[in-house]
C-alpha cells in the first residue's frame, strides 16, 4: 500500500471532478494516510462533491459538522447535509437525520 502515490492518483482525478476520487481523497486527508492529517482540507474535498449531490460526501460532510472536525460544529447544518444523503437514497443519512432530530 503505497499511500503517497494513491493520493498523487486521486488528487489528479479529482481535480477533473471525478466525485469518487474526491471523496478518497478528502478521507485521505482525515485518516493522514499518504499526507499530512487536516480535517479542514478533507471537508474541503467532502463539500466539493456533496455540493454536486454525492450521498456518501453528505454523510461526511454531516458527520464533520456533528464533530467539529474541519469545521465548526453545527448540528443544524449536520442535520441538513444528513437530509440531503437521506434523499439521495443514503440510509446512513436518514439514520443519522432522525438521530439528530430526535435529540439522540
Amino acid at each position: 500500500q503505497d499511500y503517497a502515490q494513491a493520493v498523487q492518483w486521486y488528487r489528479r482525478a479529482a481535480e477533473q471532478g471525478n466525485a469518487d476520487a474526491q471523496v478518497n481523497l478528502g478521507l485521505m486527508y482525515a485518516n493522514g494516510q499518504g499526507v499530512r492529517q487536516d480535517d479542514a482540507q478533507a471537508v474541503q474535498w467532502y463539500r466539493q462533491t456533496a455540493e454536486q449531490g454525492d450521498a456518501q460526501a453528505q454523510v461526511l460532510l454531516g458527520i464533520a459538522y456533528e464533530s467539529g472536525r474541519g469545521v465548526r460544529q453545527d448540528l443544524a447544518l449536520a442535520q441538513e447535509w444528513y437530509g440531503k444523503a437521506c434523499d439521495n437514497g443514503d440510509q446512513d443519512g436518514c439514520d443519522n437525520y432522525r438521530r439528530l432530530k430526535l435529540g439522540y
